[in-house]
């Protein structure tokens, strides 16, 4: 005769009203058996069951995650109560160009609608709403393709460092093997888009909320603006840049006090920073140029649909912008309007211009090279194109988010490898990370991933440097655990 074996259940939530976590921690002990189910409010979660010699130490194990969770800010609930967070992704219904086709140089077809893009020295990296984040030569080939959890809303570079944000509140380092969190935005923020600037995080929502974290994911300042739907935000030392359907504004950076607002023709869409000037794309067609000293409007750029991204030369010579028509403009720096072209891959929703090339992703998923230079876009218009290069996977597999690590053996003579020792402390509810190799200043806290801290290990990282502000440090590169 078989005995029902009695089921014991705790479910914890951690939330954090302004810019923090909302997330949920489940504990089911049965017997000798004990499953753990964790996640972001609202979803099933990942889940994993251990069994036990028996139920006297399934049960210590189950309380021993319980107590983890409650010194870090979590307590008990009702699960239900909270929602999942809303997902608003930007809708075009994206109509055929009837412009010239645009000299591309190669294309690379990601599988799914692409917001995300970044161009650095070495390499492009695409998002796409699937969760794929892939990384290409400039010559288009792949060299990695990371899978993160929901779809890429972003990719930003902080200096060294490089983050996709997420659909699911999450901002995730690219910088080693393994994408790790480094950020996690409240549930009830409806993410429309992120900047970043020396570890501080802008978010922009749907209400037109504007929300700056700092380095650790400590929530600083919030403001609301008049209009909503926040498609823009871009961060520098000394502001905070917010585009809405009233315009754009510049808070600043410290504090979060209002220093000019101007308004727009149309809603602002997209929005890009160079050093003195931001540029604001706006759903009447329009390339706001404004001085970032006052907010003044210096330029202004006639595009003949709905502006859903834009972008300059870093000298501010050139000026581009991508429509729903799947054209692309490039403009003189007066705003005399210099070629339009089509894409040939679908409407723009990002691009990047870098060494006289145009980088764009596009609603079919596409990221595509296009050459911009004077030459190649003349003999264009005069019907003469390059052989586009059609890039392949060629089979990559995704390396997906997670916590586990490669470890590193301890041995007399140190840890087994070269690198920077940090170390994990409980403070208070929260967990910091210092250094514990000589050199460096064991007071300062690190900016570190949220998602393997365990309070009292030690990890090597490859490098730790030290943040713009001088303030704390960054962990950069691959993460080990030291045993």
């Amino acid at each position: 005769m078989s005995v029902a074996v009695e089921e014991q259940v705790t479910y914890l939530e951690l939330s954090e009203d302004e810019g923090g976590a909302h997330k949920f921690y489940e504990v089911r002990l049965a017997g000798t058996a004990v499953t753990v189910r964790y996640g972001r409010i609202g979803d099933a979660g990942q889940s994993k069951t251990t069994g036990y010699p028996s139920a006297e130490k399934a049960a210590a194990a189950a309380a021993k995650k319980i107590g983890e969770k409650v010194r870090k800010g979590y307590a008990p609930a009702v699960q239900g109560v909270r929602e999942r967070r809303g997902v608003t992704r930007r809708q075009i219904v994206s109509s055929r160009s009837t412009a010239t086709q645009a000299p591309l140089l190669w294309r690379f077809r990601s599988g799914s609608p692409a917001f995300g893009i970044f161009v650095g020295e070495e390499h492009a990296w695409v998002g796409n709403e699937r969760g794929d984040v892939y990384t290409l030569t400039h010559d288009g080939e792949v060299t990695a393709r990371f899978g993160l959890p929901d779809g890429v809303k972003c990719i930003v570079a902080d200096d060294w460092w490089i983050y996709a944000g997420c659909d699911n509140g999450k901002v995730y380092d690219l910088g080693g093997k393994v994408p790790r969190v480094a950020y996690e935005i409240a549930e009830d923020v409806d993410i429309f888009w992120l900047d970043i600037h020396d570890g501080v995080l802008g978010v922009a929502d749907e209400r037109g909320g504007l929300t700056t974290v700092d380095h650790e994911d400590e929530f600083q300042w919030r403001r609301n603006a008049d209009g909503n739907s926040g498609w823009m935000v871009r961060c520098d030392a000394d502001g905070v840049y917010h585009g809405h359907s009233r315009g754009v504004a510049r808070y600043a950076s410290r504090g979060g006090e209002q220093l000019w607002h101007t308004a727009t023709k149309g809603e602002v869409l997209f929005g890009w920073q160079e050093a003195d000037s931001v540029f604001a794309g706006t759903s009447r067609g329009w390339v706001h140029r404004l001085r970032k000293s006052d907010g003044a409007e210096t330029a202004a750029y006639r595009c003949d649909a709905a502006v859903f991204s834009c972008a300059a030369s870093p000298d501010g010579e050139y000026v581009f912008a991508g429509d729903n028509h799947s054209s692309v403009y490039c403009f003189a720096a007066d705003g005399t309007r210099l070629w339009k072209l089509a894409t040939g891959c679908g409407s723009a929703y990002s691009m990047q211009y870098r060494d006289g090339r145009l980088y764009v992703v596009t609603t079919d998923g596409s990221l595509a090279c296009l050459d911009a230079s004077e030459h190649a876009v003349r003999a264009a218009e005069g019907g003469t194109l390059p052989a586009t290069a059609e890039v392949r996977d060629t089979g990559w597999e995704p390396v997906l988010a997670g916590a586990a690590l490669e470890t590193v053996t301890v041995t007399a003579d140190g840890p087994a490898g070269a690198g920077v020792e940090v170390e994990c402390v409980q403070d208070g509810n929260r967990l910091r990370v210092r250094v514990v190799s000589a050199g460096y200043d064991r007071a300062r806290r690190v900016q570190f991933p949220k998602d393997i801290r365990v309070p009292g290990a030690r990890y090597l990282v490859a490098e730790v440097r030290e943040s713009a502000s001088g303030g704390f440090y960054r962990a950069r590169g691959e993460i080990k655990r030291l045993l």
